[in-house]
């Protein structure tokens, strides 16, 4: 992890990356950043910590996962302050590769448990194991996150999108690092996640959804945004036999901010955002999105970014991200601090930012 200096600025980022979003007809929000009590979750954290609300034994439970080197454990206590180390998440069968889990979300009779994880799988096809190729898949629990049954990956990159000479410190293609939201309606299930492929017109924070009826089978029900359009995947050819499972390929998608200064372009310079953070916001009834943009291929943070939109079905009505941090760490969150409700999915006027797992200051939104 690299953490830069915590300063505290409002900038917009506007032509440095390229075609942006449109103006909005209402001014965004301005958050504040203002010192709080140091707080960190007792887990080793090295990736965002998903969290939901629960009862067991009558009593009102937070629940929360932190993930470290690719193996997710579960936290659990009466708010975030008070959480404890449960044991290590069990996922069958394993998908063979280091996961991390980053979004969880608790169907509407908090019976069934949806997890969506980044998955690193090795670059074995550029004969470079030191690097990955990540994905994203799905996983499904039933006993409040103790076990999960997992439902396969539900989202790769294009075929030969990988760029095996890529001169990039973790990641030479693939997509990840997730934030996964079901909408109001409770009709589809929306992913924003960082994708590191090959064409530079796609890199950056992409956006798929699924319906919600298909949660316990998500497999090839994804689609991907591109240019106004939610394009399916097809069937890759020469499976789905007896011996063979159905695959799927995914197709390319548009960017929610272009990039000038790609990945993988044999410059140690780029200039992507990644690692999208989602919530709904109760006071602003607006979503917010937090957001890393990097300034090289080390993922060395130039600053983290928010960004405001009225809906998650276009990916247009985003506004234009503003700085809120130069520098900073990965993987930026907000804890909403409303018992029963405050996680990193929701919150109200006032919570807490966490930076990896950790917080030295609360954020509210005017």
């Amino acid at each position: 992890m690299r953490f830069g200096p915590f300063s505290l600025v409002i900038l917009c980022v506007s032509g440095a990356l390229g075609a942006s979003l449109p103006a909005q007809s209402i001014p965004p929000p301005a958050p504040r950043l203002l010192t709080a009590p140091t707080l960190a979750v007792p887990g080793r954290v090295d990736s965002s910590v998903p969290m939901t609300w629960t009862r067991v034994d009558g009593e009102l439970t937070l629940v929360a996962f932190a993930s470290w080197g690719g193996a997710p454990m579960r936290m659990a206590g009466p708010n975030l302050e008070g959480l404890q180390v449960t044991g290590d998440v069990v996922l069958t069968p394993h998908p063979g590769n280091g996961i991390w889990f980053e979004s969880v979300i608790a169907d509407e009779t908090d019976t069934t448990w949806y997890a969506y994880y980044h998955d690193e799988l090795p670059a074995y096809v550029c004969g470079r194991p030191d690097r990955s190729i990540p994905r994203i898949g799905a996983a499904v629990s039933t006993d409040r996150g103790v076990t999960w049954q997992n439902l396969g990956i539900i989202l790769e990159a294009p075929p030969h999108s990988e760029v095996c000479s890529s001169s990039n410190r973790y990641v030479i293609g693939g997509v990840g690092d997730v934030s996964v939201m079901v909408d109001r309606e409770w009709k589809d299930v929306y992913l924003y996640f960082s994708n590191y492929g090959r064409d530079p017109g796609a890199q950056g924070v992409l956006v798929a959804r699924f319906p919600w009826a298909d949660r316990d089978a998500p497999r090839g029900r994804m689609t991907v945004w591109q240019d106004g359009v939610w394009l399916p995947p097809t069937v890759r050819p020469l499976t789905g036999t007896d011996d063979v499972p159905i695959e799927w390929d995914y197709p390319s998608g548009t960017p929610i901010v272009r990039t000038t200064s790609p990945w993988h372009d044999g410059q140690n310079a780029a200039n992507a955002f990644w690692g999208p953070s989602l919530h709904w916001n109760t006071s602003l009834q607006r979503y917010v999105m937090l957001l890393n943009r990097t300034r090289d291929e080390s993922f060395t943070n130039e600053g983290i970014y928010i960004s405001f939109a009225p809906t998650l079905d276009d990916p247009r009505a985003w506004s234009t991200p503003t700085k809120i941090l130069n520098g900073g760490g990965w993987y930026p969150q907000v804890a909403g601090l409303e018992p029963g409700s405050g996680t990193d999915r929701e919150m109200g006027g006032r919570g807490r930012f966490l930076v990896t797992g950790r917080s030295t200051r609360f954020i509210e939104f005017r």
